[in-house]
């Protein structure tokens, strides 16, 4: 691989890294980066993932403190997140990625209006309380789905995941990224396997992207804890339209 090349690879994978432990969506840095210097579009996917995930276990460990949440959320979200890692791994080393990009702008829709204007609908509740039980029952749905998704192609999960935090009541962004955190290690790590297994990997430039993304993502996410709550939401929003925008452009023109 050409100087250039690496170069190129381990600042998207930084600047991935970093996003993800924000608002999700690094893999739109870090996945057009290896494509164009060349790795067949499925296999640039995979490595996406493996070179993104020890960043997301940074930046995980970096939310320690804000990873209170109930039992009975840690447990359905992550079976969701296990299963929907899974499935949806298997389903693109099966299938081309192809008409889901189709559908992907309609998805970012969807998350961008929820996490813009969900929370404004979402009861507040008191702290040590976490969501009804019906709202249990269509948070495991909805992790199920974007877990799926995330397994497939998952740009933009973290995003979604943020979403419908919001719409079940969660109000701690801090916590939420915490908890997004978490899952996306999970999801990501049982998709991993499935990838590795198949020989999916471009691993010289996964290797170099690894490096960037650990970086990246312990440094997004001690800095995303010293800005202002609402500062980051307003990032996290302002980064799910820009995903919606520019989704739609690619996909009609």
């Amino acid at each position: 691989m050409a100087i250039a090349d690496a170069v190129l690879v381990l600042l998207a994978a930084f600047l991935g890294g970093a996003l993800n432990a924000v608002a999700g969506g690094g893999s739109f840095l870090a996945l057009p980066a290896l494509i164009s210097i060349g790795v067949p579009a499925v296999s640039a996917n995979a490595t996406t993932a493996v070179a993104l995930w020890p960043g997301s276990v940074a930046s995980s460990f970096a939310y320690r403190r804000d990873l209170d949440q109930p039992r009975a959320v840690w447990i359905s979200l992550s079976v969701a997140s296990l299963a929907g890692g899974v499935l949806g791994a298997l389903l693109l080393l099966g299938t081309s990625n192809t008409a889901f990009l189709q559908l992907l702008p309609w998805l970012m829709l969807v998350a961008s209006l929820t996490f813009t204007f969900g929370a404004r609908f979402a009861r507040r509740r008191e702290g040590g309380h976490g969501p009804s039980r019906g709202a249990m029952i269509g948070a495991f749905a909805l992790q199920l789905a974007i877990a799926t998704y995330g397994g497939y192609f998952g740009g933009g999960m973290g995003i979604m995941m943020l979403a419908y935090f919001a719409a079940i009541g969660m109000t701690d962004i801090h916590a939420m990224n915490g908890l997004k955190a978490v899952l996306a290690v999970i999801i990501n790590g049982v998709a991993i396997v499935a990838f590795v297994s198949a020989g999916a990997i471009a691993w010289t430039p996964g290797l170099v992207m690894i490096g960037g993304a650990i970086s990246g993502g312990w440094v997004g996410a001690r800095l995303a804890r010293r800005v202002a709550a609402a500062r980051v939401r307003t990032f996290v929003t302002v980064v799910g339209w820009g995903m919606t925008a520019y989704f739609f452009w690619r996909a009609y023109h």
